[in-house]
């Protein structure tokens, strides 16, 4: 009786235990379970302990809801400008409702990663093989909204979307290379050029600047000149004024400094001439040195001596003119070697 009391105690502890682990259920931290009661949703199992009805509630759908990534693999696309390449890229995505993520679609994995695919191929065919080049951003923020708004039914988010790698053809890569070199080429010899066309503009500016400055000087020159030949006439006029009024006033010393003066100046000119080593002055010249004196006592016989006197000492009859021995007249004292 004992023996069968036993075996009904250890049966039926059995069927608790068993209960037990039926109706209690432990979710990892990043997961959640769904519950279906006969076939249908009822609710979402949290991380931690949770229990449930046994035998009648079961675990549905387990679900990480941590981000993950999904590797999209390369495939062809024809580019707006006729252009085949090959791209690949990676999709991350989080789900946050879990029901929906287990109910709304089947193969969520396989779902997102041809949804990406289809507008990899959308996205990059509208575009220039040039803009898909060096716009990489752009396309980057075109497929995570497009794709985001697709999925956000199945109670997911698309966090990020990438674009590894974009590789045309080779031939197409080398065309390409010889454009790049001859685009450099053409801004190289356009800079240049423009180089060579500042230069000549500055070098025509400093020589403009140049003449300009010549000019001004050549003028300011020219009206120094003017002005010193000015006072030059002035200071002539002015002496020849003032021999006249001695002349007039009986001095004789006066017209005979002045022809001294001008014969002195004529006799300097001759002989500065840079060709010239010999000077050969006519008779005459010695003849007209030696008459200077002899002017100078017509004026005073003319005119009158320093004391007012009209004449000579002979009562104011004029001097004779005596002939030197060169045969030219002369007018002065002689020296008593004539």
């Amino acid at each position: 009786m004992f023996f069968g009391f036993d075996i009904a105690l250890a049966v039926f502890a059995f069927l608790v235990i068993l209960v037990i682990f039926a109706g209690v259920k432990q979710i990892p931290q990043g997961f959640n379970y769904t519950v279906e009661r006969f076939g249908r949703f009822t609710k979402t199992l949290k991380p931690g302990l949770n229990i449930i009805v046994p035998f009648i509630d079961r675990i549905g759908a387990r679900l990480n809801m941590m981000e993950q990534v999904l590797d999209v693999p390369t495939q062809e696309v024809i580019t707006k400008d006729n252009a085949t390449i090959s791209a690949d890229g990676v999709t991350f995505f989080q789900i946050l409702d879990a029901a929906r993520a287990a109910y709304e679609v089947r193969d969520l994995e396989r779902a997102v990663l041809n949804l990406t695919m289809t507008n990899i191929r959308t996205v990059m065919g509208s575009m220039d093989l040039d803009e898909l080049l060096s716009k990489r951003d752009e396309i980057n923020d075109r497929l995570l909204r497009v794709v985001d708004e697709a999925v956000s039914p199945w109670g997911m988010k698309i966090t990020r979307i990438e674009i590894k790698d974009i590789n045309p053809p080779a031939d197409l890569v080398a065309s390409m290379g010889r454009q790049m070199k001859a685009e450099r080429d053409k801004r190289a010899n356009i800079l240049e050029a423009e180089g060579f066309r500042q230069a000549e503009i500055l070098k025509a500016e400093g020589e403009k600047e140049a003449q300009i400055l010549q000019a001004e000087g050549e003028k300011e020159a020219s009206f120094r000149e003017a002005e010193a030949r000015e006072r030059l006439a002035q200071a002539e006029a002015e002496a020849t004024r003032m021999v006249s009024e001695a002349i007039a006033n009986g001095n004789s010393q006066a017209i005979n400094y002045f022809v001294a003066q001008k014969y002195t100046e004529a006799l300097t000119q001759i002989a500065s001439a840079p060709n010239q080593k010999v000077v050969m002055m006519p008779l005459e010249a010695s003849s007209l040195i030696g008459s200077l004196g002899g002017i100078g006592s017509i004026a005073k016989d003319i005119f009158g001596d320093d004391n007012g006197n009209n004449g000579g000492s002979n009562g104011g009859a004029p001097k004779t003119p005596k002939t030197p021995k060169s045969g030219v007249p002369f007018f002065g004292k002689s020296d008593g070697n004539e």
